[in-house]
């Protein structure tokens, strides 16, 4: 039979049941709905968390750490190369954490296509010095054009202006707990002492917040002069480099290259942060079986309203067969029958789904620990509206060929017979 006449009894079939095939179609666009904006908000919520770190991390972090000889003394003795010996209360080589050479090490960095951009840093240990009482602290000496370009330091300072560690000298940005644990507010002077007993003076120039509340009550940052003079350090004083790549996936390879290239100790942030990628992929695997699940489910009340409509179509069935329709055509128009509820529902689930997503991603999302989120996180990923619309029809297509199937083997004469 012609496709035109097969897709005209369907609708036929569709009309004459028109409840049922809205409740269907209702069933695969809430469950379209719910999974297209399931995954958007996942998505966004591991976008949030994911920002929150890699804003702030190196892909690369470059340092000297301080660490025990590998080889100790007693192992270059000619009586006992051959030996395993056994050493205790080794201690740590008197090594200072600078970088050596860091002229020659920055002009490498630059020349290496794969490399965005770095930024030098100094960590400092420090007390802060109120009243008869020191807070133990940790000062990050930076270069502010160089973090506000590669990890977006002014976005996480919420009082004050980054560019004041420049122009203001002997100046210092707060991170939020400190300022409160301190009872400092901006424009006052706090006094902070180095492990090697030197103190200093600072103007209070702003508060910054990372969302991390034990990091903020802890850390703050100077500018690298500053915190030069603070350490009573030269100017070719640097602690870290911290390095951002073109390609994230590049960099532990990249982090072994330049251990050996630069004689330095080298993390990569997978390596740092590895059980916090891990935290994303489980919550992206549970939003897919969670909206998997959901249209599964439609699925299974498409078929049981096409089994019910096979039941009380028989007679319909007999006359198509004895009127010359095939099983095949039989098949095909119940097919269409589930198809065309599956298309009609997946189109009103996908354009559902992106408003209420787009309604969630204007609900205000406020909190002191999170300064630079304003609303809920979204993600308008186009891959989860492909997945949606193509699984939707893979759903529905299997709930109407079994039905359909069923249909094409009915014999016309039993049908009459039994009627």
């Amino acid at each position: 039979m012609s496709f035109l006449l097969i897709i005209r009894i369907a609708f036929a079939l569709l009309m004459a049941r028109w409840k049922q095939t809205l409740v269907a179609a209702i069933g695969i666009a809430f469950s379209i709905t719910m999974f297209i904006t399931l995954l958007g908000f996942m998505g966004g919520l591991n976008d949030m968390l994911d920002g929150l770190l890699l804003n702030r991390t190196p892909h690369i972090r470059l340092y000297n750490e301080i660490k025990a000889p590998e080889t100790q003394p007693v192992n270059l003795l000619p009586g006992y190369q051959q030996h395993y010996n056994f050493v205790r209360s080794i201690k740590p080589k008197n090594e200072r954490l600078q970088i050596y050479n860091i002229a020659a090490v920055e002009k490498a960095l630059k020349e290496d296509n794969r490399v965005i951009g770095f930024a030098p840093k100094i960590t400092a240990q420090v007390f802060y010095n109120v009243g008869a009482t020191d807070l133990n602290g940790l000062i990050n000496g930076i270069d502010v054009a160089g973090e506000n370009k590669l990890f977006l330091f002014s976005d996480y300072v919420v009082a004050g202006n980054s560019s004041d560690l420049n122009t203001i000298p002997n100046s210092i940005i707060l991170g939020k707990g400190v300022a409160e644990k301190t009872f400092t507010n901006i424009g006052d002077i706090i006094q902070v002492t180095t492990s090697k007993g030197e103190s200093r003076q600072l103007k209070v120039v702003g508060f910054f917040q990372s969302g991390i509340q034990e990091i903020d009550k802890v850390q703050s940052y100077a500018s690298l002069k500053t915190t030069q003079n603070l350490m009573v350090e030269t100017g070719s004083y640097i602690t870290d480099l911290q390095v951002k790549l073109n390609d994230l996936t590049q960099a532990p390879a990249m982090a072994k290259e330049y251990e050996k290239l630069f004689s330095v100790d080298a993390v990569d942030i997978q390596t740092a942060n590895s059980q916090f990628e891990t935290g994303s992929k489980v919550r992206t695997l549970i939003s897919y079986a969670v909206g998997i699940t959901l249209l599964i489910v439609a699925g299974f009340g498409i078929y049981n309203i096409l089994n019910m409509m096979i039941y009380e179509k028989m007679d319909s069935i007999a006359i198509l067969k004895a009127t010359g329709f095939s099983g095949k055509d039989v098949n095909r128009i119940f097919l269409c029958i589930a198809l065309t509820i599956g298309i009609t529902g997946g189109i009103t689930g996908l354009i559902m789904g992106l408003g209420l997503s787009s309604v969630i991603d204007q609900i205000p999302f406020n909190t002191p620990s999170l300064p630079t989120i304003k609303t809920y996180p979204v993600n308008y990923n186009p891959y989860f509206y492909i997945i949606g619309g193509i699984f939707a029809l893979i759903t529905t297509y299997f709930a109407g060929y079994f039905p359909s199937r069923k249909a094409s083997k009915m014999d016309p004469v039993t049908i009459i017979r039994g009627k």
